[in-house]
């Protein structure tokens, strides 16, 4: 057991302080802005988000950036609410922005997929600028973008995200847990393993998403729009994809207000990891599901052998130990360190929270925007 411990932790440890190093190599950019000179389409599928939508096109309607510059292609996924006439009445009064309504063209079995290609199809600019719905997006958005691409030259950019502050305990177990999943996206990127990325905020060059097909090859996964994309940049075009690590850039979504569409959620993130070709992702999503089945099967030992209980507390207080170096860097760039007083809680359900979802998503179906989904 001792053995195995010192494997599996020792493994863990040197996974996390890679991500630290990497999440330190990735520059924190600046907010000197330069002339605009890319022009982007911004595309942003939809379905049934009345609640959303307002907030939305508020914040695109405060954008600093020329306006002839940009165009918004609204994605209509057959919603049944009324976010058309929310959408059509922002057109009325903001007539000086670019804004249409296109009706998903359904292809496969990813509607967000086909809403995605759709829209790239009909688009006018070179530059795609992805986001969600229920997300608001910040005002230096586009500047920092095109500020990056004359620095760069890339031809994949994936960004920041985090949540919208909440007070209830929900919001602070789902925020410590994505404020780790964006530095662990950071740390890979800085080591030059990418592997993760989040649709909310990405931008891609058009001519490139066309020339590898899109989605092509991964459509019969509902979700996935984000990562499979990632792994078609990184196979073909390694050097030329960047992290944008900026809090001018940082887009803002909500967490999950219930505990089942939260549960839902994550089911529906965790099944398309079996659909991954990229050796780091599964590396990485072995690592952290075998120690944390390892602490476990420890905690379940203790009714057994209640002299492990020593050594049960000292491995739970190496993850955390690690855990939190990343965690804190992460929520001080994100500006989301509220959920930090949190994490020791969080930390002991966490191991049966990963065990549980890693679980379900290899036999349950999920839920996504009021559809049901087969793994």
């Amino acid at each position: 057991m001792i053995t195995a411990s010192i494997f599996i932790f020792t493994t863990y440890a040197a996974l996390v302080i890679a991500f630290i190093i990497g999440f330190k190599n990735v520059k924190l950019r600046t907010s000197n802005f330069e002339q605009p000179l890319h022009k982007f389409s911004i595309i942003i599928p939809f379905r049934n988000e009345a609640n959303n939508l307002n907030n939305l096109l508020q914040s695109i309607q405060k954008l600093n950036y020329p306006n002839k510059m940009f165009e918004v292609l609204l994605v209509n996924d057959a919603s049944e609410d009324t976010s058309c006439t929310i959408i059509e009445s922002f057109q009325k009064n903001h007539s000086h922005i670019s804004i249409q309504i296109i009706q998903n063209k359904r292809t496969s079995n990813s509607s967000k997929k086909d809403a995605i290609q759709t829209a790239v199809q009909q688009s006018k600019f070179n530059w795609i600028v992805a986001t969600d719905a229920d997300c608001e997006v910040p005002k230096n958005w586009l500047q920092s973008f095109n500020k990056f691409i004359l620095e760069k030259q890339p031809v994949f950019i994936s960004a920041a995200v985090k949540f919208k502050a909440e007070q209830s305990f929900l919001f602070h177990i789902q925020n410590l847990n994505f404020t780790s999943l964006i530095g662990s996206t950071i740390g890979a990127f800085g080591i030059q393993q990418p592997f993760l990325c989040n649709g909310a905020n990405m931008c891609y060059k058009k001519e490139v998403f066309q020339k590898l097909n899109g989605f092509e090859g991964n459509k019969t996964i509902a979700s996935g729009d984000d990562v499979f994309l990632l792994e078609k940049m990184v196979k073909n075009y390694a050097t030329d994809v960047y992290f944008l690590k900026s809090k001018e850039n940082i887009v803002i979504t909500k967490c999950e207000m219930q505990w089942q569409s939260f549960l839902n959620q994550q089911i529906r993130w965790a099944s398309k990891s079996s659909a991954y070709k990229n050796w780091f992702s599964i590396l990485v999503g072995g690592i952290v599901f075998i120690t944390n089945l390892y602490i476990l099967i420890i905690g379940f030992s203790l009714f057994l052998k209640p002299s492990n209980y020593p050594f049960f507390i000292a491995i739970l207080l190496q993850k955390m130990f690690f855990d939190i170096l990343l965690i804190e860097k992460t929520a001080s760039f994100l500006n989301t360190k509220q959920s930090l007083k949190h994490f020791p809680f969080v930390s002991l359900i966490y191991p049966f929270f990963t065990v549980i979802i890693a679980l379900l998503s290899v036999i349950k179906e999920y839920e996504w925007k009021g559809r049901t989904f087969d793994k």
